[in-house]
């Protein structure tokens, strides 16, 4: 909130650029949603370009949203394939509770359910936590498409509780997001981002410029 509160009319505008991107590329027949699962998370990326700024005290850009375009071909491939791993499992929730392929352009919230909703994003976000630090160690770190894998799901082994309650309090505000016919996530997007790179700050011992030392072990209560 910090971060956030230092330009919130910026951060939603990133936010609503993110949200205008996956919705504009649903909208191209054929490729359009599968198209907006790999190019969307490399968008939702500048965010935690933007957070880095933010921290080191430099106004937040509307250019941070085709930051992560510039990145090494190696750090892109980890962000991509990790959100794809995430809609996949998403997918298949979606399918086994409520039948809906979320492939399908014409597929929306509405028509899932609360409680269809709610088991998909909490299968998504059970696969996401130890993937969330993924992009951090290809953008920030240098680290390899297997480094980049390896070391979130470290640094998620050595503080499952803190970031299973940071899930829980994500999956809730991106349920609320939705639920507020998707508006909502203008501000819950870059909220989870900001959130997201506190955790890594904190967790890697990294500094506002973007360097870690990698993962440092469970937070302790003084570390939070």
């Amino acid at each position: 909130m910090r971060l956030f509160k230092r330009a919130p009319l910026m951060w939603c505008v990133l936010g609503f650029i993110t949200l205008a991107a996956e919705i504009v590329l649903q909208l191209i027949p054929g490729i359009g949603a599968a198209s907006a699962k790999v190019v969307v998370p490399v968008i939702e990326c500048g965010m935690l370009v933007g957070a880095v700024a933010v921290d080191r005290g430099a106004p937040l850009s509307i250019r941070v949203a085709v930051a992560a375009f510039g990145a090494r071909p190696a750090a892109l491939a980890a962000i991509v394939v990790s959100a794809l791993l995430i809609f996949g499992v998403e997918a298949l929730a979606a399918y086994s509770v409520a039948g809906i392929n979320l492939l399908d352009a014409g597929t929306e919230a509405r028509d899932l359910g609360m409680a269809a909703l709610a088991a998909i994003f909490a299968a998504g976000t059970v696969v996401s936590l130890p993937l969330l630090f993924v992009p951090f160690a290809a953008l920030f770190d240098d680290a390899s498409f297997a480094q980049a894998f390896a070391s979130s799901i470290r640094a998620f082994g050595q503080n499952v509780l803190p970031l299973a309650v940071f899930g829980v309090l994500a999956l809730i505000l991106v349920i609320i997001g939705v639920l507020c016919y998707g508006i909502g996530l203008i501000a819950v997007i870059p909220l989870v981002s900001a959130a997201s790179y506190a955790a890594w700050k904190d967790i890697y011992g990294a500094t506002a410029t973007g360097a870690s030392a990698g993962p440092k072990g469970s937070v302790s209560g003084n570390d939070r």
